[in-house]
């Protein structure tokens, strides 16, 4: 990418309220089946501006919550936004280089850029005895999906099946103990605020951004007409 794309796409994500599908449902979810304790000590590893973090420190009221990501700016809004409460630390870096232990790890779709596999492996070393890990990541929920859906996602490393994630989980060294296929809630939480920005950007759009502002449209209107095919899976699991 390079910096006149790389400004372009950050001129559309920066000021949405979230970097990804999700709602606090999902959030909430992801906490109750890993047992999140008052006191926890949570990692969200790739925090974006953040939308989470009320929910997290919700479950862990007397916890801590260290957030990470590396684009400075999400980072900058995050330790804005929460300026007044010692809970949240935020660091602009690598979440491979966030330092534990931690009793549980949030990662709302930037395993991705790990690789599952790897990722859960340099999660798990953070984690503290007990601790948890809670990561959502794109996958085909039926056995065929439509070939305009695989000429997209077959590219992308790590995407499968739903049934094969939770093998290659296993087959990782974790434990699998609930995994929750995010509903259309969860995709409009994200691509409402995005249509709503695109509209506004795109009457001033330059070359880069007018093809920022294309690609987006183009994978928001994949999500409307495949609603079924693919979707993100929360998974939280444990090291054995």
């Amino acid at each position: 990418m390079t910096p006149a794309q790389r400004a372009a796409f950050f001129t559309l994500h920066e000021g949405l309220p979230r970097q990804g599908p999700g709602t606090r449902r999902d959030l909430d979810w992801a906490c109750r089946t890993a047992g999140v304790t008052p006191d926890a000590r949570i990692l969200d590893a790739g925090c974006g501006p953040g939308a989470d973090i009320e929910g997290l420190l919700a479950h862990a009221p007397r916890g801590h919550v260290l957030a990470v990501d590396t684009h400075a700016p999400f980072v900058d809004e995050v330790a804005t936004r929460f300026s007044g409460d010692a809970r949240v630390q935020t660091v602009a870096g690598d979440m491979v280089d966030a330092r534990g232990p931690f009793d549980f790890v949030w990662c709302a779709g930037a395993l991705y850029f790990l690789g599952v596999a790897n990722g859960l492996r340099i999660m798990a070393e953070k984690l503290d005895t007990d601790g948890a890990i809670a990561f959502s990541h794109l996958v085909y929920t039926v056995a065929a999906p439509d070939p305009a859906v695989r000429r997209v996602f077959d590219a992308e490393p790590d995407v499968m099946g739903h049934i094969a994630l939770q093998a290659l989980i296993e087959n990782t060294g974790f434990k699998l103990h609930g995994q929750r296929v995010m509903p259309h809630a969860s995709w409009d939480a994200y691509y409402a605020p995005m249509r709503t920005r695109i509209a506004k950007l795109r009457p001033d759009a330059d070359e880069h951004l007018s093809a920022v502002l294309n690609e987006a449209e183009a994978e928001i209107a994949l999500r409307d007409n495949f609603p079924r095919h693919f979707s993100y899976v929360t998974s939280v699991v444990t090291p054995t």
